[in-house]
C-alpha cells in the first residue's frame, strides 16, 4: 500500500468506524494515527521489559558420576550462561550466574557424588547469583552445554567435570582468576553507603547483619536460617535507633545479599563510623547444651576461650563458603601511629561491650562470662570501635525459639538501643533531643 493509499484510508470515516460523522481534517487524522501508533509501541516495549525483568528459575539440580567423571545438571526455564572459575585451598568450582531464583530445597538433593563433596548457592551480589561446588579432587571442566526444552522436559544446563592433576587445577585457578574478579566488580552493590557526609555531627553507627546470600550461616535445629534472623533483627534495631534522629544508621546489607568480610570492614571505615555492631546467631559443635544466651565479642590476638576460638574460626570461613579469594593480611604493625589508633579503638570496643552487657543482663539471658574475645576478621578495623553480638545460639532449641519470638527481639533491641545511648551520652550531652540519663 502506497502513502497515498494510506492517506485515503485514514481520511475515510468508514475505515475508522465513523461512518456518518463529518470528515476530520487530514492534519488531525495524522496526529491521531501517530498517537495510536506511539501508544502501541510503548505498550509493546513495556510488555517486553516486564517479560525481560522476570528472573530465570532453577527448579531442580542434581549431581551424578564417579571419581573420574562427574556431571552437574540444573533444570531451568530459560537459558543462562555461567561464568566458571576455580579456587584452591580448599579446591572449589565457582559458577557465577545472572540473578536467578533457586526454586528447590538443597537439603533434598544428594550433592556428595563423585568429584563433588558439597555445594551451596544463593544471591552473591546485586544482579548476581553464585553456586560454589566443594571438590573432592582437582578437576577440569570437560564441557558445558545448554539443552533446550523438548516436549514436557525442562531446559537443562549441563556441566561435565573430569579428574585432573594438581598442576592442571592450579593452572585452571590462575587462568580463571580474572573472570572471577570481573564478575565481582560487575556485581558491586548500587549503594549510597560511600557517600556519607563525614562532617555530619551525628554519631555514625554501622549495623552488620552477618552472612547473607550464598552464605546461610548457621541453621537451627528447627531449620531457622541465621542469615534471615540477623537481618530482621538488624532492621528492627535500626528503626529503634533512628527514633529521635540522634544517629546516622547504616546497614552493611539490607537484603539477602552476600558481602565479603573485608568489604564489611571497609564500609565502616569509609563511613568514618563511630560504632560497628556485627550481629549473629551461631551454631556450635562443642557443648551444645551449655552454649546458650547472648554473648558480646571483641577483637583480640588470642581467643579468650575454646568457644570464642571456635566461633571466630567459623565466622572467618564466610568468604571461603561464598567462593571469595582470600587476601593475605599483614602480620606486623609497622606504623606506630596505626598501632596507637588500634589500641585506642580496642579500648572503646571493650568499653561498649561492657556497657552493652550491663543493659542486656536485665533484659535477656546471657551466656556465662558474656564478654569474650577472639580474632574475628570483621572486627579488625583499626579506627572503628567494633563488637560482634551473638543474639543466641541456633544449635540450642531454647535459644532458637527465642530468636523467632517478636517479644524477645523487642526486648533485645530495646536493651541494645539503651546501651548505644549510654555509649554516646557524653557526646550528645546538650544537644536537642539528647537522651537523658
Amino acid at each position: 500500500m502506497t502513502m497515498a493509499d494510506n492517506k485515503k484510508v485514514l481520511q475515510s470515516p468508514a475505515s475508522s468506524g465513523l461512518a456518518g460523522v463529518p470528515a476530520i481534517a487530514p492534519a488531525i487524522q495524522w496526529v491521531m494515527a501517530l498517537a495510536v501508533l506511539s501508544l502501541a509501541l510503548l505498550l509493546s516495549a513495556y510488555g517486553a521489559q516486564v517479560w525481560a525483568s522476570e528472573k530465570p528459575v532453577i527448579s531442580a539440580a542434581r549431581v551424578a558420576g564417579d571419581e573420574d567423571r562427574t556431571r552437574i545438571v540444573f533444570e531451568l526455564n530459560t537459558q543462562v550462561t555461567p561464568v566458571i572459575s576455580a579456587l584452591g585451598t580448599p579446591d572449589r568450582l565457582i559458577l557465577d550466574l545472572p540473578e536467578v531464583t533457586f526454586a528447590f530445597d538443597k537439603r533434598a538433593q544428594n550433592a556428595e557424588q563423585g568429584l563433588v563433596r558439597d555445594w551451596r548457592f544463593g544471591l552473591f551480589a546485586v544482579g548476581k547469583s553464585r553456586v560454589v561446588v566443594d571438590l573432592a579432587a582437582p578437576v577440569r571442566v570437560d564441557k558445558t552445554l545448554f539443552l533446550p526444552s523438548i516436549d514436557d522436559q525442562p531446559s537443562r544446563l549441563v556441566i561435565d567435570l573430569v579428574r585432573a592433576s594438581e598442576e592442571e587445577f592450579a593452572e585452571f585457578v590462575s587462568e580463571t582468576r580474572s573472570k572471577r574478579t570481573a564478575s565481582r566488580e560487575a556485581a558491586a552493590p548500587n549503594t549510597d553507603l560511600m557517600t556519607a557526609q563525614r562532617a555530619n555531627s551525628k554519631p555514625v553507627i554501622v549495623l552488620d547483619p552477618g552472612h547473607g546470600g550464598i552464605d546461610y550461616g548457621a541453621i537451627g535445629v528447627g531449620g531457622t536460617l541465621e542469615k534471615a534472623i540477623v537481618l530482621e533483627f538488624s532492621k528492627l534495631l535500626r528503626d529503634k535507633l533512628s527514633e529521635g534522629g540522634l544517629y546516622q544508621i547504616h546497614l552493611t546489607r539490607d537484603d539477602d545479599t552476600f558481602i565479603p568480610l573485608g568489604e564489611r570492614v571497609q564500609i565502616g571505615h569509609d563511613l568514618a563510623a563511630d560504632l560497628f555492631i556485627s550481629i549473629h546467631a551461631d551454631s556450635v559443635v562443642r557443648g551444645k547444651k551449655l552454649a546458650r544466651g547472648a554473648t558480646v565479642y571483641t577483637l583480640s590476638d588470642r581467643a579468650s576461650d575454646d568457644l570464642a576460638e571456635e566461633l571466630a574460626a567459623s565466622e572467618n570461613m564466610s568468604d571461603i563458603i561464598a567462593g571469595v579469594e582470600l587476601e593475605e593480611e599483614p602480620t606486623e604493625v609497622t606504623d606506630i601511629l596505626l598501632d596507637l589508633a588500634r589500641r585506642e579503638t580496642r579500648s572503646f570496643s571493650v568499653y561498649f561491650a561492657k556497657t552493652l552487657i550491663g543493659e542486656l543482663q536485665s533484659a535477656v539471658r546471657l551466656i556465662r562470662n558474656p564478654h569474650r574475645s577472639a580474632g574475628f576478621r570483621v572486627l579488625k578495623a583499626h579506627d572503628v570501635p567494633s563488637v560482634l553480638v551473638e543474639l543466641g545460639y541456633l544449635s540450642n532449641a531454647h535459644d532458637e525459639k527465642l530468636l523467632i519470638s517478636e517479644e524477645w527481639r523487642e526486648r533485645m533491641a530495646d536493651a541494645m538501643t539503651e546501651a548505644v545511648h549510654s555509649f554516646f551520652r557524653p557526646r550528645l550531652a546538650g544537644r536537642d533531643g539528647a537522651v537523658s540519663q
